[in-house]
Formats: C-alpha cells, structure tokens, sequence
C-alpha cells in the first residue's frame, strides 16, 4: 500500500467522527466554516504546514500554537478536535482529514464538485449560467464549482465532473489537431 492510500485510509474515521461530531450538535454549518479558515489558514502559511510536520515540536507546543492561532476564531469543538488529533500524532495529515470530512459532508448532502479551469476570471453570471447548463445537461441538483485560472489554456475552459473532462480550450484544441497529424 502506498502512503498516499494510507494517508487516506487513516484519514476517513477522524472525518467520519468528526462529521458525526457535527450532524449530532447541529454544528456542521459552523464546522464547515472553522474548516474552511483553517484550511485557508494553512495555505498561506508555509511555517504553519511546517509547524505540522515536525516532529521535534512537542504536542504542548503545537497545542500553544493552534490555541493562540485559533482560540477566538474557531469553535471549541473542532479546537479539541485539533488537539485530539495532536494526542494521537495525526495533526500532520490534517488536510488530507479536513479534505475528506469536506468530501463526505458533499456526498451527505448530494452535492457534486465540478471543477472548472478557465483562461481567464469568469463573472458571477457566467458562472451562474454554467451551473443551469451542467444541471440540465446531467440532472444533478446541487453543484459546486470550483474554478481556477489557467492563463495558458489560451482561451476558453476545461471542465471535470467526476470523471468526465470537457476540454473546450484553444490549448486542447491544438493539442487534439497535433494527434491528428502526427496519427496520419
């Protein structure tokens, strides 16, 4: 087993309790933002990731951390939910957690993740009307987009739904062209 499907399979009954956790004190709306900041938290702190990892930090001390980084700004709950994980020395595989609780809090509640690399920003009405098209085109309900910017994509936008790539950019294009004439 390789440590990615590790790191996954140890991250699926903290996520799990964790959802439980929030379904039972009716807080997922809260734990999804606290995750959501912490989350954010972490991507734009390269010494936080860092603080994470290592393993000469003790758990007295990353419970410092986390406790004066997040006291006033998280809830209690996923604060001692932080700690627990510290106890057990899985704080360092708290994103691949966080990534799953996300993904089972969207399978509870039918939402599908519809990722969207575009060339250039789209606009909220474009986005809006990307959302009706996907769900006429394949009757889901609930759809969150996510979108990034990809400026060498040329112009257009790749789109994946699950499995599905829908590759309308001029970079695709040329990419499919190319195959073409270096097939024949």
């Amino acid at each position: 087993m390789n440590s990615k499907n590790l790191v996954e399979k140890i991250s699926i009954p903290y996520a799990e309790a964790l959802l439980e956790l929030a379904q039972k004190n009716q807080l997922l709306k809260k734990i999804n933002e606290d995750l959501s900041f912490i989350l954010n938290s972490l991507s734009e702190s390269k010494d936080l990731q860092l603080c994470l990892v290592n393993p000469l930090l003790g758990a007295t001390v990353k419970k410092n951390i986390f406790n004066t980084l997040f006291k006033e700004k998280i809830s209690n709950k996923v604060l001692n939910f932080l700690f627990v994980l510290i106890d057990k020395r899985r704080i360092n595989i708290l994103q691949p957690i966080i990534d799953k609780y996300f993904e089972l809090v969207n399978k509870l509640e039918s939402i599908t993740i519809v990722e969207l690399i575009a060339s250039t920003e789209l606009t909220e009405t474009q986005q809006s009307a990307l959302v009706d098209k996907i769900k006429s085109i394949t009757d889901m309900k609930n759809i969150k987009l996510v979108i990034s910017v990809d400026v060498s994509l040329i112009a257009g936008f790749i789109l994946k739904i699950g499995s599905k790539v829908i590759d309308t950019s001029v970079t695709g294009k040329l990419r499919q062209i190319s195959l073409y004439l270096n097939a024949s």
